[in-house]
């Protein structure tokens, strides 16, 4: 049975206004996620993943490069325990 976890990923750099969120929105999708993504007031771009571990790691690879306009500067990342997310959406402030 796959191990299931839940990544709490804050991205910091050029990353609000470069389509960011939709696109790690698809990412997720088309990873089979579940979770959320949202920009926070102070410009950065913070997303829940859940999922398998080895697909959950690969969406926080990704968030290290980003859509082609991002300027990524840092990714962090906090492993939590899942709490069986559904689906994957964008989330408001």
């Amino acid at each position: 049975m796959p191990e299931v976890v839940r990544a709490h990923v804050v991205v910091n750099g050029n990353v609000q206004g470069v389509f960011f969120r939709s696109d790690t929105m698809e990412k997720a999708i088309s990873l089979g996620l579940a979770g959320w993504v949202r920009n926070l007031p102070g410009g950065e771009v913070e997303a829940i993943f859940e999922g398998e571990r080895a697909v959950v790691e690969q969406a926080v690879q990704w968030c290290h490069r980003g859509p082609p306009h991002a300027v990524v500067q840092s990714v962090d990342v906090g492993w939590e325990e899942p709490e069986g997310e559904r689906g994957f959406k964008l989330r408001y402030v």
